[in-house]
């Protein structure tokens, strides 16, 4: 009761032999017993642990309170009159302060509310098209349902198509390619009240306010006062597909699978938002680096000893705990048995798993984004982990166990005069092109595209069972990392003027575990960003000797290094500003897009972009936020959350 840390029965013994302090307030909770037949309240809100949003099935506790005098335990009722008014005080600010539990549920999550359209104020709109009230029907195909009306032309269009085959056809999406007018408002959903209309904007690529609605449909004779609701909004519907989703879909459907238990097999309690970080720790303690220092090396009460004053914000504290909970086993148990109950053995047996909330407040606490309930990347929390755990480690290097990931990386570029340049890094990803012209199912493929045309010039949908995806070897990936690769407009230091450089690139170390990044992201027309959906195929062993780099070779001449002031220093730092420009139009920080560029030697957007991606080791360099389809991260991750299906 004098630095309101909290420990379990089994550990408060070490605070009292570290601190001398012998008073403690013991919380005992008892879990209450929920009926059965409870009917689940139905979610009205996309949203988590708030009125109307998802429920997360946190149980509810009666609690008892106890002080407690160490060595000998001895036990004091509270509230009591007897007890000295100091003692009354710490007790009730302990009972009414917010640890790491409650500042989670506090920080529920909610789907972020929708932001007034840029293009909305000047939308320019143009033709003489007249909307009838009812009977649309999309301009391309047969559809009916799921259409949008282009608030600039007036053409009606259907929706884009699910990832299991429903929902349009994409012609919405297309127009906006071919055309570039930027908002749509969802048809069905236009109603006397206009700010529940389903309005979104394709630049922007996200459900928008537009608050001249009225205007624009008054342009098309459009009478929303007396249109009737048909259909779901864009948000409605991530509601109803989180609600009534069938998880077997996506599961193991139609196998019997059955609960395992024990060292390593412990699940992580997802806090919300968390995938990312449950996946990301669930690989790390996979490793012999981490279980070494964090688990097998480490005890609970050494780390407790050598922590500082507040072990809660101390990271080696935490990681071990986080060690100790995933692979001792001691948290790896029917739920049932865990609670020490009598009743009949459960036929569906889940442990319950641990909350890391400790864990993620302090490897959050010195990053503006992992910090909050949103949804993040696992790449760049990857990165951001390692790069704290490297820092808490400073004081011992060779305790590290984030080296076993790093490795270095070594460009050579060879100059048309025939002299070479090397330059070396080290990193901890290893990011790779998937090049498509390498893939092994191209028969395959054209008879699908051919069935797919068939069905679209229908009206018909294809079927999630019926998709056929590129397959690409891992192989061919790696080859195309150590492939060579021009760089027009190049400055030699040798021939004091631009030419084309031929770039290769191979590694100088191979660390313990290769982390591999597969850009799945590459331009299309217009700059457009597109997510390429395809299978990389990893056979269980590889050899990657190949790619080990030579360095300097005999008889290779180094290209000079420039003079102060000549051309070569003044142009290489600089970054080309078409480029910088084309980034920072998706979103990017611009010193960032300026880094991407000088490092990429100038060489393109989409070597830039990649170059961002691959190094996303800072709270702003974004280029897309993904929206989760299903409510995967509201629910709990019961046993081993598996990174690959993350």
């Amino acid at each position: 009761m004098n630095t309101f840390l909290a420990f379990g029965k089994g550990y408060v013994v070490w605070n009292y032999e570290k601190t001398g302090n012998p008073v403690y307030l013991h919380i005992k909770q008892t879990k209450k017993l929920v009926p059965e037949d409870r009917p689940s309240k139905k979610p009205t809100l996309l949203a988590i642990g708030i009125d109307g949003g998802f429920d997360n099935n946190e149980p509810e506790y009666e609690e008892t309170h106890n002080i407690v005098i160490l060595p000998n335990y001895v036990a004091l009722p509270f509230p009591s009159v007897e007890l000295p008014e100091k003692v009354r005080l710490a007790v009730d600010a302990i009972l009414m302060a917010e640890g790491a539990e409650r500042k989670e549920q506090v920080a529920a999550w909610t789907a972020d509310k929708k932001q007034i359209s840029a293009y909305a104020m000047d939308l320019r709109q143009i033709g003489s098209v007249v909307v009838p009230p009812s009977g649309w029907k999309c301009t391309k195909c047969d559809k009916t349902e799921n259409l949008w009306l282009n608030l600039t032309d007036g053409m009606i269009l259907c929706g884009r198509r699910n990832w299991d085959g429903t929902g349009g056809n994409n012609h919405a999406i297309e127009h906006y390619k071919e055309t570039g007018y930027p908002l749509a408002v969802k048809l069905g959903t236009i109603t006397a009240d206009l700010e529940a209309a389903d309005v979104f904007s394709y630049p922007e690529d996200d459900s928008v306010v537009d608050p001249l609605l009225a205007q624009h449909l008054a342009y098309f004779g459009i009478d929303f006062s007396s249109l009737q609701k048909t259909e779901m909004t864009t948000a409605e519907r991530e509601l109803d597909q989180n609600t009534n989703f069938d998880w077997n879909r996506i599961q193991e459907s139609g196998q019997e699978v059955e609960p395992i238990y024990g060292p390593g097999y412990t699940g992580l309690v997802n806090l919300g938002n968390s995938c990312y970080m449950a996946a990301t720790m669930q690989v790390m303690f996979s490793t012999h680096s981490f279980c070494r220092q964090y688990y097998m090396n480490q005890s609970l009460k050494m780390a407790f000893e050598t922590a500082p004053a507040d072990p809660t914000v101390d990271l080696n504290m935490q990681l071990t705990k986080l060690g100790h909970g995933l692979l001792s086993g001691k948290y790896s148990v029917p739920a049932s048995e865990k609670d020490g109950t009598t009743a009949p053995a459960i036929t569906d047996a889940k442990q319950e798993g641990i909350p890391p909330r400790m864990f993620k407040a302090v490897i959050a606490a010195s990053h503006p984004e992992f910090s909050t309930m949103r949804q993040q990347d696992a790449l760049e929390f990857f990165l951001h982990f390692l790069d704290q755990v490297e820092r808490s480690n400073a004081v011992k290097p060779e305790l590290d166990p984030s080296r076993s990931f790093k490795f270095g990386v070594e460009e050579r570029i060879l100059c048309s005069s025939g002299k070479v340049a090397y330059n070396k890094r080290l990193d901890y990803i290893l990011s790779l092109n998937i090049p498509l012209h390498e893939v092994t199912n191209k028969e395959e493929l054209e008879a699908f595209h051919k069935i797919k045309a068939e069905k679209i010039s229908e009206g018909k949908d294809v079927s999630s069972d019926e998709i056929v995806r590129p397959r690409v070897p891992l192989e061919a990936c790696l080859a195309s990392f150590a492939a060579p690769e021009e760089i027009p407009e190049f400055y030699s230091t040798a021939l004091k003027a631009k030419t084309t450089a031929i770039k290769t690139a191979g590694l100088t170390s191979f660390p313990d575990y290769l982390v591999l990044h597969m850009r799945k992201f590459v331009m299309e027309a217009g700059w457009v960003p597109k997510k390429l959906d395809v299978y990389i195929d990893v056979p269980d062993i590889i050899d990657i000797s190949h790619m080990r780099s030579k360095g300097l070779q005999p008889g290779e001449e180094l290209l000079p290094e420039s003079a102060p002031g000549s051309e070569a220093e003044s142009s290489q730092p600089v970054a080309n500003e078409e480029i910088v420009a084309q980034l920072v139009s998706m979103g990017f920080n611009q010193l960032h897009c300026q880094k991407a560029a000088i490092n990429t030697l100038n060489t393109g957007v989409e070597e830039a972009m990649n170059w961002l991606l691959s190094h996303m080791d800072d709270p702003v360099m974004y280029l897309f936020r993904y929206r989760c389809s299903y409510l995967s991260w509201g629910t709990r991750c019961w046993g081993i959350c598996r990174p690959i299906k993350s």
